[in-house]
This record gives structure tokens, C-alpha cells and sequence, in this order.
């Protein structure tokens, strides 16, 4: 009888011994290589001040709004007849949908939350919605992937619409996905009035503001520790055995440990791709397969949102993994029918410069633009309901 409660209790104890070893090992190496983490942080703070903190901040608020205010009812009105037959989720949904494609991970996946949160759809529903609604924006994969690292805007568009298509091929099949639950009632009526917009708004920017700070911690914190794993050869090391395991496809350690990177961090992965030997068909597959996984520090940054909602994680990592996968074979596929003019190492750039030599005030102009483009196409998607409704009762 006593057996178990002492495994457990020996299980505990390794863990701790374990998880303990490993904090020292890490606080040696910081002091070890100072230098080194300090220049990785830097380069951290450099990318959130540039890049993270004006492209997200601002969808964050929008996605708060178009929730709290509730105009995603005007979306689960207008899109049931889209989201429901495709991916078996409500109408609602499709705001998560829409604002992961434009503003980028983890817009869509926060947004999808604060959906089911509001109960504009099921626990199920969510769960699905999660598996293929956090996705890369246009800005990454056009501007940085594309411009910056295959100095191809043809890559970039091949490489967003491959994205695009993976995510909707993974949608299709998690539609699937605890089928015989009944569908959630769509559609939430609209609250919005002088009282409840200031409220609604300052609390919007708040908790926007400490979701994006969330975030940026997330990606200082793994920038570092991928600087300090490869100071202490663990991915390279990691590399050589994944390297052998992967030798029928014809992949080596150096393409390994690019993919070790990329599981890791996803703008880190596709700078690892720089200078790399293969071809460019090879070399789209691989970012692809990045862009889809999306990396381990966006997956942390989407697990902090989930916190206490009961969502589970299964769906959202299993969709993660197939969209890379899906993305992967999509853009080597297709990759067969195009042809680059320039050889590979003609695009490969690097692209940690590309995205730190991006300023605020360039990329806070793209993130408002888009933001402006989304809030056009809400008041146009109201309006011509309205339009609508009053067409049909003159009638």
C-alpha cells in the first residue's frame, strides 16, 4: 500500500534534483558568458521595442474591443454560414480567424480566447478554433522572411499563401474534432453606448499593454537561452543524433540544428537558415515548417493567455504541428513548379539585422494601417447588415 506514495515521492525528488541542477547550470552560465548574454538581451529588447510592442499593441486593443463591445456578434451573424459548414465552429470565430492572419501570433489565439470567454462559442469550439487560428502575420512572413532573408518578394507571397493554406487545411480536419458535442448558439447582441465605451476602452489598453509586456518577456528570455545553448554545445550536440535520425530524408546535422533552432524560436530559426547549404526549394520548405510550428516562446506565450480558462492544450500544439508539417509539403510541392533566377546564397540575408533595423515609428505605421484596414472592414460588414435588415422589412 505504501509502494506508490513512495514512487511518487521518489519521482518528486528526481524532478527536483533535476529541474534545481539544471537553475544552477543556467546561473553559472550567465555568469560564465555575461558577455554573450547580455548582447543576446539587448538584441531581445532591441526586437520588442521595434518590432513586438508596435505591431501587437495595437491588435491587442482591437481584439479586446471588437470582443468586449460585442460587434463579434455582427461577425457570428454574417460568417455562420462560412465558419459553421468549414470548420464547425460558430460565426463569432471568425474575428480570432481574421485577426490571426493580419495581426500575427498570438493575436489570434488571445482573441479566441477572450471569444470563448465571453461565451460566444463552446469550450469545444475554442478548442478547435485554437488548433488553426494562431497563425504568422503578412508583416513577418512578407516584410522579414521574404524581403529580409530570400530578398524575394515572391518567396514571401509563396511562403504567406502556403501559411494561409495550411492553417485552413488543419481547420478542415479539427472540424472533426469532438463532432457529435451540440453546436454553441451564434451570434451575441451588440452593447455599446457611452456609459460602457470608456470603461470598456481603458481596460482594453491595460490589459493589452500587459499582455504585450507578457510577451516581450518571452522573447528576451528565449533569446538568451538560445545563445546560451548553443555556448554550451547542447543544440549542436542535440544536432548530430537528430541529424542521423533524419539522414533518409536527406537532411544533416547543420539542417538539424536549423530545425532545433526554429522549434525553439521561430525568428531565430529562420535567421539560422542564412548562408545554409541546399537549395531554395529546400530552404522555403524548412521556413515554412518554422512559420507553421511557430516556436516554443510563442506556444509559452499562448499557454500564459489559456491560464485558468479550462482550454485545453492538446488541440492547439497538435494543430501547431500540423501546420508546419502541412505548410512544409505545400511549399515544396509547389516550389517544383517555380524557378529562382538568382542562386540560393544570393537571398540568404541575416535576418535578426533585418528585423532590428526596423524603427517604431515604421513599424507602428504598418500595425495602424492594418488595424485601420480591419476596423473599415467591420463598419462595412455592419453596415451592409443594417442595409440589409432594412432592405428586408421594406419588403
Amino acid at each position: 500500500m505504501n509502494k506508490l506514495p513512495a514512487k511518487i515521492f521518489h519521482r518528486k525528488r528526481i524532478y527536483t534534483i533535476v529541474t534545481g541542477s539544471a537553475v544552477i547550470i543556467a546561473m553559472a552560465g550567465l555568469m560564465v558568458y555575461s558577455q554573450e548574454a547580455l548582447e543576446a538581451a539587448k538584441n531581445g529588447i532591441i526586437l520588442c521595442y521595434n518590432v513586438i510592442i508596435p505591431t501587437l499593441f495595437p491588435f491587442f486593443v482591437l481584439s479586446a474591443l471588437l470582443v468586449e463591445l460585442g460587434l463579434a456578434g455582427y461577425f457570428g451573424r454574417l460568417f455562420e454560414g462560412i465558419m459553421r459548414p468549414l470548420f464547425n465552429v460558430s460565426g463569432a470565430c471568425a474575428t480570432a480567424f481574421a485577426l490571426g492572419f493580419v495581426g500575427g501570433y498570438p493575436t489570434g489565439a488571445k482573441t479566441a480566447i477572450a471569444v470563448y470567454e465571453k461565451g460566444m462559442c463552446s469550450k469545444t469550439e475554442a478548442e478547435r478554433l485554437l488548433a488553426f487560428c494562431n497563425n504568422s502575420g503578412p508583416a513577418f512572413i512578407l516584410g522579414v522572411v521574404g524581403a529580409g532573408i530570400f530578398s524575394s518578394g515572391r518567396a514571401g507571397i509563396f511562403l504567406y499563401l502556403a501559411h494561409a493554406a495550411a492553417s485552413v487545411a488543419v481547420g478542415l480536419i479539427f472540424r472533426f474534432y469532438k463532432r457529435r458535442e451540440h453546436a454553441s448558439h451564434s451570434g451575441a447582441d451588440i452593447h455599446f453606448d457611452t456609459v460602457s465605451l470608456p470603461k470598456v476602452f481603458a481596460s482594453s489598453v491595460t490589459n493589452s499593454f500587459t499582455s504585450t509586456l507578457s510577451i516581450c518577456a518571452f522573447v528576451i528570455f528565449f533569446t538568451v537561452a538560445i545563445r546560451m545553448l548553443f555556448l554550451f554545445g547542447i543544440i549542436p550536440a542535440l544536432a548530430e543524433g537528430l541529424g542521423a535520425l533524419l539522414s533518409p530524408l536527406e537532411l544533416g546535422p547543420t539542417d538539424a540544428e536549423q530545425l532545433l533552432t526554429g522549434l525553439i524560436e521561430v525568428s531565430s530559426g529562420v535567421w539560422s537558415l542564412r548562408g545554409a547549404a541546399g537549395s531554395m526549394r529546400e530552404q522555403l520548405a524548412m521556413a515554412a515548417f518554422m512559420l507553421g510550428w511557430a516556436g516554443l516562446s510563442v506556444h509559452c506565450q499562448v499557454l500564459s493567455f489559456i491560464g485558468a480558462s479550462g482550454l485545453s492544450t492538446k488541440t492547439y500544439i497538435a494543430g501547431k504541428m500540423l501546420h508546419g508539417i502541412f505548410s512544409a509539403i505545400f511549399v515544396y510541392i509547389a516550389a517544383g513548379f517555380f524557378s529562382f533566377d538568382a542562386p540560393v546564397f544570393s537571398y540568404l540575408v541575416e535576418q535578426l539585422d533585418a528585423i532590428t533595423s526596423l524603427s517604431f515609428t515604421s513599424s507602428l505605421t504598418l500595425s495602424l494601417s492594418a488595424v485601420g484596414g480591419v476596423l473599415a472592414a467591420v463598419l462595412i460588414a455592419i453596415i451592409f447588415s443594417s442595409v440589409k435588415k432594412v432592405w428586408k422589412k421594406r419588403l
